[in-house]
């Protein structure tokens, strides 16, 4: 096998693995290296349809992976809904998500007496936030969890960021558990490690 077939193979099977990824941003950026090598596979074997075809695959891929980027912060984009905690489709979603879930926070069950947050895209959600009143104005997250297609993104960070939801209830702090898989996540968010939680002081209500 020459190298010029060796970069074919690999722009080929990179096309493919941006195909089985569950990440819509990992998808698009995969499938984007994958279009590149095999522009530059085609070019120097003179296959003009192929460069053309991945060219404008290419180009398909930017625009979405900007789009993506650029509104990844956008509240125009991305909304909070507070459902009750025994609204039939938090149930559902629990559920669809169950295993998913339990790998990154093992243990987790829902208990009364908590507020439920949906974030969502249109009519797509795609992260469920679940707090308790854990007294002293500090309220406490049972779970943050973002599903698999934004899971290179940070739904949870609507929620937080729209801080009089927690103040009008006399929080002043949120706290969650320091889980090793979710450490990095949180940090982006703004909480900062306290023994073993991580902890958001919340700005007060204007």
């Amino acid at each position: 096998m020459s190298w010029l077939d060796a970069v074919g193979w690999i722009g080929s099977a990179l096309l493919v693995w941006s195909l089985l990824q569950s990440r819509i941003l990992r998808l698009r950026a995969i499938n984007l290296v994958g279009c590149v090598v095999l522009i530059g596979f085609n070019w120097a074997l003179g296959v003009w349809p192929m460069v053309g075809l991945n060219t404008a695959l290419a180009v398909i891929n930017i625009y979405f992976l900007v789009k993506l980027l650029r509104t990844r912060h956008s509240d125009e984009v991305y909304s909070v809904v507070q459902v009750a905690t025994d609204d039939d489709y938090l149930a559902h979603v629990l559920t669809v998500h169950g295993a998913d879930i339990a790998r990154f926070n093992p243990g987790f069950q829902l208990p009364g007496s908590r507020a439920a947050f949906l974030v969502v895209r249109g009519d797509e959600t795609v992260g469920v936030v679940l707090l308790h009143d854990g007294g002293n104005g500090v309220a406490v997250v049972d779970l943050d969890y973002v599903t698999p297609r934004y899971r290179d993104f940070t739904p949870g960070e609507f929620v937080y960021r729209q801080s009089h939801m927690f103040t009008d209830r006399g929080f002043h702090t949120v706290v969650a558990p320091a889980r090793p898989a979710l450490s990095g996540y949180f940090t982006r968010l703004g909480f900062t490690r306290v023994g073993d939680t991580y902890s958001l002081t919340l700005p007060p209500s204007s």
